[in-house]
Parts: C-alpha cells; structure tokens; sequence
C-alpha cells in the first residue's frame, strides 16, 4: 500500500540574503516566500546556519523538527514585536499584527542580541534592501 505520507521536493528556490541590525549583519538569511518553501520551512534539517524568514506567517510549529528555535514575530516594518523559545513539537498562538517570522537555532537571539522593539533589516546577497 503506498505510503500517505505528503513528499515535499527536496530543493525548494529560496530567496538567500542578510538578517541585518543597525547596520551590523546578524547571520545569513534564507526567504521563504513561495507557498512550497514555507511549507517546506526547515522541516527534515538537523542544524540551522543563520536564520530563515517566514514571509506573511503569524503562527509557526516545531513539529519534526531536529532542534528547538528562537521565533521573532516581525510587523509590516521589520520590527520585533515578540521572541519566543519554541521547544520540538510545539505551535505557536498566532501574532495578529505579525507579517513575517524569523526563525533561528535556540539561543541565536542570545548571541545576536535580538530583542523585541528593535529593527531589522532584510537584505539581499547584492546589498540591496529587500522588503519582506
């Protein structure tokens, strides 16, 4: 009997570029913003370098995922407007004004010094300014 289980493509085009604060690059940054690549998110992955970007998120799971997360909830102008540690297996409660998500490997926002009221900036590998 085949297996029921849904098979997303292994390699899905996703958007790469730079988390950035006060002009100061935090980490590489993957953009998910194809309805295929957020479905994919980091499903599968055991490590995460850097951080990836959810575009039009207001909720995220942990579920089958290899490592527990830190999750900033953004606004329509990049602005953390709420962290969270997200354990395996877990859902958030959806974040109303949220327009995108950023996440990252437990205990990136420690080391980047990620704090909810801050400012964050997308940019492209050509350091152009890419609106998420």
């Amino acid at each position: 009997m085949p297996s029921r289980r849904i098979r997303l493509p292994e390699a899905l085009p996703a958007e790469q570029g730079w988390l950035v604060r006060d002009g100061r690059v935090l980490a590489s940054l993957e953009v998910a913003s194809g309805r295929m690549a957020k479905a994919r998110g980091l499903l599968g992955r055991r490590s995460l370098e850097g951080a990836m970007l959810i575009v039009g998120a207001r909720s995220v799971h942990s579920f089958a995922m290899g490592f527990d997360l830190d999750v900033a909830f953004l606004d329509a102008d990049n602005q953390v407007i709420r962290t969270l540690r997200l354990h395996r297996n877990r859902v958030t409660l959806p974040v109303w004004r949220a327009r995108s998500v950023l996440e990252a490997e437990a205990g990136a926002f420690d080391d980047w010094d990620l704090n909810v009221g801050q400012l964050v900036e997308i940019r492209g590998c050509d350091g152009s300014e890419n609106p998420a």
